[in-house]
């Protein structure tokens, strides 16, 4: 990864070849792509991170659009402050299109995000402020940049420029080190969020300050800019930056990577994200015309579209083939960094649990009942497994498949529908009858609950009483949350497995499946996705958005285990 991050980053990102610089150099919100140029490697992690996807995420727009509609306007920029905070910070209105945007809107959280942060916040909701300055104006990090004063000194050995007009690379004043970055308490702001009518969202804070983690007095960064995703053992090193081909500092420097590892991933165009300079070249409303699916660009599929051995017709935008060569080059930098985000979700989520069995409760035999169960521990300290958003999102659920002596499956749990659903009671194929539903279950995914009209508590996509309103309205509780422990008619079944808790996923097999003697095969996995189906159906989601979730999808701790039924 690193010979992609410093290659691409000399070729695609030299202050003197963007066609954006001058109107960087003078915002007061400076892009990311102005810190690349000294800290490549730095941009690179973020570039495919969940900071630099969370305000590109189609999911995010088409989840915030939903949730503004049920609440009738009423919550305002609560989510685009945290997703788009620099862009509300500005006075972008909420419901202002990406592709109409200001470029830095696009970056997400971006490097200003955090660095140009000087207050210390609590649960704010995300509700910070994010200083506007030039540039050249100092940042905010866990040190002071010791090297700086050497590079002010030298300032034409090195090439930069400390004020506009200035000749060379545009850099920051030193740096001034603010204590809170580099605590759990940072992220707090904008990862332990309540909604609207009182339930909380995200609760990773919440976990955490409860967890043995924050008694060790592990932080998050630890674990999430660490070496090892997921895991305390310490940073890579790395110089602090590199200005224009020279080393600043040592280069055994402390290194925090801000991939920030964790069990998300992007659905979005590859055109569009990750955040390549590259692509700039072309607006969102460009690339959203070009169909990476199809074999655009391929140089080969492009010598036979000329040579007239096979038709294709495309948009205006794409009309030219330099065009889609080119394209294609950006999608295929963009999915080697997609890829090495793969890796470090499934290391990720692998470190953080833990998957022993099966263990049989009687000696498997032919036509009696077999019973058996897994163990499944959590062996983070810092939160739940799985953690982050609540409610809808995430899935995490187990898979198993006994297979019998001919190699034939002949009972499973955990498997998915036509659309990639759990075949629990939101699935769509379920209720229509075409898949039965999967009554053993082991599904770690929290629900949100609301008392209906019809009948008593009910899971719900949306901590939403359709069945008590004609127009669904997301409103405060009259009832103050804390007198009632949730609020009014809503609360939350909580489903996953604390930090070194365990849980056993128990199954029981019908003797009559057990019809020949043998070796037979228990097949386990643990299953991970962003998204259920129903529930992007539900906020109108796309069909390309559906499968790419789909396709994301991972398996964790795949194993599996041979024993003899008599």
């Amino acid at each position: 990864m690193v010979s992609l991050v410093l290659g691409v980053a000399a070729g695609a990102i030299a202050a003197a070849d963007d066609p954006h610089a001058a109107v960087y150099a003078e915002s007061q919100y400076p892009s990311a792509i102005q810190c690349a140029s000294c800290h490549p490697k730095v941009f690179w992690e973020w570039a495919v991170s969940n900071h630099a996807y969370a305000s590109i995420s189609p999911m995010f727009h088409k989840f915030e659009q939903a949730i503004t509609e049920f609440a009738s306007g009423t919550i305002g920029t609560f989510c685009v402050r945290c997703h788009q905070q620099v862009a509300t910070q500005m006075g972008e209105p909420r419901e202002k299109p990406l592709w109409e945007r200001s470029e830095i809107s696009r970056e997400g959280v971006t490097c200003i995000t955090c660095h140009r942060v000087s207050t210390a916040f609590a649960k704010v909701n995300g509700e910070r402020t994010v200083d506007a300055a030039p540039i050249s104006f100092p940042v905010y990090n866990a040190g002071t940049g010791k090297a700086m004063p050497e590079v002010l000194a030298n300032a034409k050995e090195y090439g930069v420029a400390m004020a506009p007009g200035q000749e060379g690379t545009p850099i920051h004043a030193p740096a001034i080190k603010f204590e809170q970055i580099s605590k759990s308490e940072f992220c707090v702001s904008c990862h332990q969020v309540a909604v609207h009518p009182g339930i909380k969202l995200e609760v990773v804070w919440e976990q955490y300050r409860g967890a043995p983690a924050a008694k060790e007095g592990i932080t998050c960064q630890e674990c999430h800019m660490g070496k090892v995703p997921g895991e305390a053992s310490g940073y890579e090193t790395w110089p602090i930056a590199i200005i224009n081909g020279q080393v600043v500092g040592d280069s055994n420097q402390k290194h925090s990577n801000h991939l920030f590892y964790g069990p998300g991933y992007p659905i979005a165009h590859p055109g569009i994200f990750p955040f390549n300079p590259r692509a700039l070249r072309w607006s969102i409303a460009d690339w959203l015309k070009f169909d990476y699916r199809a074999p655009w660009g391929d140089p080969a599929w492009e010598d036979e579209l000329a040579a007239g051995t096979r038709n294709a017709t495309f948009p205006p935008e794409w009309a030219r083939r330099e065009d889609r060569e080119e394209a294609r080059y950006v999608i295929s930098l963009n999915e080697k960094l997609l890829n090495d985000k793969r890796q470090s979700r499934i290391e990720v989520m692998e470190n953080s649990m833990r998957i022993d069995g099966p263990f049989f409760d009687a000696s498997p035999t032919v036509g009696r009942d077999l019973g058996f169960r897994y163990k499944i521990t959590n062996v983070d300290k810092g939160h739940n497994l799985p953690s982050g958003s609540l409610g809808a999102q995430p899935e995490l659920w187990f898979n198993v498949v006994l297979i019998d002596p001919d190699g034939q499956r002949v009972w499973e749990s955990g498997y998915v529908d036509a659309n990639g659903d759990m075949a629990d009671i939101h699935s769509l194929e379920v209720a229509k009858g075409t898949v039965p539903f999967d009554k053993q279950l082991f599904n770690l995914q929290t629900k949100f609950l609301t008392t209906n009209v019809k009948g008593t508590d009910r899971e719900m996509y949306l901590p939403i009483n359709f069945d008590f309103d004609q127009l669904p309205h997301i409103r405060p509780p009259g009832v103050p949350t804390t007198v009632l422990n949730h609020p009014p008619f809503i609360r939350m079944e909580g489903r996953s497995l604390p930090p070194l808790g365990h849980r056993y996923a128990k199954y029981e097999v019908p003797g009559k499946l057990l019809t020949k003697p043998g070796k037979y095969r228990l097949q386990s996995r643990m299953r991970s996705r962003a998204e259920p189906i129903y529930f992007m159906k539900f906020v109108g989601a796309t069909v390309d958005m559906e499968q790419s979730i789909n396709e994301w999808m991972i398996d964790i701790h795949p194993s599996a285990a041979e024993f003899d039924i008599r």
